[in-house]
């Protein structure tokens, strides 16, 4: 017997009580949505889709304040949260790798100790037998036990450089030693350990005892290598080691993965997966390209889930709110696309996850009814014999406190189910404007991640040029309200005045700053009257490339089950023409590199303008829509001497025009509905039942959340920044029969397209 289809409305109703209950919300005032992770293939003619969605089942924790036995640890440790060493015992600063024995016990292994090879000499590198008593929807203690340890050692004295307990008869290592950090057991029940001072990898026996000399990387040292010679630059990045390991199904081969890009890789974002025969004790000369989300994320783990395949975590140096990708991805180490990278597949966000039985609830930050694992250092995942995934953290102890500011995170072991389900997409589209602009500062990461989370079914990246023609993510070309450029003195003399369509403009450019200059900027809120809780993100977050939001949006499933789309915008494609700057082309070559070239391909292109969309419907078979304010013209219509106005292109006549090069259009709020003297909403106009039946799907513009920009029926109060009714608001324009809507707070568009279109 079929099942019947899930809607929308009830995850994310689920998800507003679940942010309005928590006091430090991971979305404020808006709905979440734990994500589905798979998808229908994009040509099925079901009106569902089936898809997974992950749903915390199981979960353990270990004070982080835990001592096991052993010398004093920590003498030289960063104090942190109230926390100040030594500690009387060996700290176990969470797990940063495990291993499953399919009896209800895992070894689990944590890293140096704490962060440094000058800070860790005090800290023995071990791998504790733990055995979770889980908490989950039937009970149970949610502790994790410690059995017992080995204590990794040179006792055979295989080392020939110096080692911190060198004298000792057990020489037992230490995090001065070396940086542990991934493990994997063999099939003869020895371990083999990937460390970052080498980087090497390492062999010990059943005991933790060194079997073999460090089976380095040739041609890659890191800047702790004991071998590193005099004036030798070292390759590998500093703690950008083999931060993950896996094994192939037989045991074999080992795939150990660079953390961190090569210091002399042209491509920052690139990481390298290689292939080491165990047998053979050398590497196979077989590597392959993984390519991050964005150039500051590292690789935490890996682990083979079948011949071929990997999982791999991804994630981001932030914790808490500021978190963006704590991500597990899947590649096929015989699939690469077409710029030579591995396609990698979105298995679990651990942002998002279902936590309908309350599993932990109240431990802090990110233990509600969604369940996420904000941690800095999310490094373990594990695939558990039923297919369920285990993941778990590196606690960095004593400093991260992503749960609760002020106190150390324990570390945590949690299960993660990829339930089926199949659900029913709405009819109306959902575009995160600027990504989830009124939750972060908008054109970041950060932005659109957190719009996929609210359920938007695509993301918009104003796009603009730099100095060198890389196409950047910004809401205008002048950054001095969007960056932090202002406070950089290396750049004030590139402060100017330019006339941008007609209109003279003072600030700084993108177009006159390469994009490593760029890159150097950090992102902060454009409205901080208006959203004053976004200013807390200033100064965290890069300006993505256009070619990052297209891999963000194709590596995302919708709270629908689909990919989500990317909806980009040519900003003043006149003017940066005119300075041989043209946006058309590089953005065909982005959608080309991307895969997304085609006509069924999630992607919208829009602009103000008409000549470059003429322009793009010969380059790309992408659908195309005709942006339309509520004043004035298209620029490249005042360029040509053209009188007429937006008001003109929304006739009947000029929306048959329109449909001769666009597939739709975006209209600012006011053309299809316009306020009256009072500010309230009156009649709606002729134009969305017109541009239906010129062949245009009808995307309106922008929903917002604040009073300042809701009709005057709709204000909570005069107060300009507080929330007003924008669900009331939006359920207006959807009767009046609009297709698609652009919003600043998808979570609550979202939760009002499900309650207009699927409840009735």
């Amino acid at each position: 017997m079929s099942r019947i289809p899930t809607r929308r409305v009830l995850p994310r109703l689920l998800a507003v009580a679940a942010a309005a209950a928590t006091a430090v919300a991971l979305l404020p005032a808006t709905a979440a949505s734990a994500q589905p992770v798979a998808t229908a293939p994009a040509n099925s003619q079901s009106p569902y889709v089936q898809t997974h969605v992950p749903t915390l089942v199981a979960r353990a924790t270990l004070s982080a304040d835990h001592l096991e036995p052993g010398p004093a640890s920590g003498a030289l440790a960063s104090s942190a949260n109230g926390r100040t060493g030594p500690w009387d015992g060996q700290v176990i600063p969470g797990f940063s790798a495990a291993i499953d024995n399919g009896d209800g016990t895992f070894w689990a292994q944590p890293d140096n100790g704490f962060g440094a090879k000058g800070n860790s000499a005090d800290f023995l590198l071990r791998n504790y037998l733990v055995r979770p008593a889980w908490q989950t929807a039937d009970g149970g203690s949610g502790e994790i036990q410690i059995e017992r340890f080995i204590s990794y050692n040179d006792r055979n004295r295989v080392l020939d450089f110096p080692i911190v307990n060198d004298d000792t008869a057990e020489r037992l290592l230490t995090g001065a030693d070396f940086d542990i950090e991934s493990v994997v057991k063999a099939t003869d029940g020895t371990f083999w350990v990937g460390e970052e001072f080498g980087p090497f990898l390492l062999h010990f026996d059943a005991d933790g005892t060194l079997l073999e000399k460090p089976f380095a990387l040739d041609g890659a040292k890191s800047p702790q290598n004991p071998y590193l010679q005099a004036g030798e630059t070292p390759r590998v990045r500093a703690s950008r080691g083999f931060e993950a390991l896996a094994a192939s199904v037989n045991g074999r081969y080992l795939y150990p993965v660079v953390e961190g890009s090569y210091a002399d890789d042209s491509d920052l974002r690139r990481r390298e997966i290689l292939e080491f025969d165990t047998r053979a004790g050398a590497y196979t000369g077989r590597t392959w390209s993984y390519q991050t989300d964005q150039e500051p994320n590292v690789i935490g783990d890996a682990f083979t889930v079948r011949s071929d395949v990997l999982i791999l975590i991804e994630r981001d140096d932030f914790e808490g709110a500021q978190s963006v990708t704590k991500r597990v991805y899947e590649v096929d180490l015989r699939r690469t696309d077409a710029e030579g990278d591995l396609e990698k597949s979105l298995v679990l966000d651990a942002l998002r996850i279902a936590n309908p039985s309350g599993i932990g609830a109240g431990d802090g930050y990110g233990t509600g009814e969604i369940y996420s694992l904000p941690v800095q250092s999310f490094e373990t995942v594990v695939q558990l014999k039923d297919g369920s995934l285990l993941i778990g953290n590196d606690n960095n102890y004593p400093g991260n406190d992503a749960r609760i500011p002020g106190t150390p995170d324990d570390t945590e072991f949690a299960i993660i189910d990829l339930d089926k389900t199949k659900i029913e997409p709405s009819t109306v589209s959902l575009i995160g404007h600027r990504g989830a602009s009124g939750s972060r500062p908008e054109h970041t990461l950060a932005a659109y991640e957190t719009a996929i989370v609210q359920c938007a079914d695509y993301i918009e990246p104003d796009v603009v040029s730099t100095k060198d023609g890389v196409l950047v993510a910004r809401h205008e070309n002048e950054i001095g309200g969007t960056t932090d450029v202002a406070t950089r003195p290396e750049f004030a003399a590139r402060k100017t005045t330019k006339i941008i369509d007609g209109t003279s403009i003072s600030g700084w450019f993108t177009e006159d700053f390469t994009f490593a200059e760029l890159r150097t900027l950090r992102a902060k809120e454009r409205l901080p009257q208006t959203r004053p809780a976004n200013t807390a993100f200033d100064g965290l977050y890069v300006i993505p490339t256009l070619d990052e939001v297209m891999d963000l949006a194709r590596h995302s499933v919708s709270c629908d089950g689909r990919p989500v789309g990317v909806y980009p915008e040519t900003k003043h494609p006149s003017y940066f023409d005119s300075i041989g700057l043209s946006l058309e082309e590089p953005l065909v070559a982005a959608l080309q590199a991307n895969g997304l070239d085609r006509a069924d391909a999630p992607v919208i292109v829009q602009s103000f303008e008409t000549a470059n969309l003429r322009e793009l419907d010969a380059l790309t078979d992408v659908t195309l829509a005709q942006l339309v304010s509520n004043s004035g013209r298209p620029y490249d219509f005042t360029l040509a001497g053209d009188p007429r106005t937006y008001k003109d292109i929304v006739t009947p006549a000029g929306l048959a025009e329109i449909a001769t090069y666009a597939d739709g259009v975006g209209l600012e709020k006011s053309v299809m509905i316009p306020r009256t003297a009072d500010g309230r909403l009156g009649t709606p106009t002729a134009v969305i039942p017109d541009a239906h039946a010129a062949g245009l799907t009808v995307h309106g513009w922008t929903f917002r959340a604040e009073n300042q920009f809701l009709p005057a029926e709709f204000r909570s109060s005069a107060d300009p920044a507080a929330y007003g009714d924008l669900a009331g608001e939006l359920q207006a324009f959807i009767d009046a029969g609009m297709d698609g809507v652009f919003s600043d707070h998808p979570g609550i568009a979202a939760v009002t397209i499900d309650t207009v279109t699927l409840t009735g």
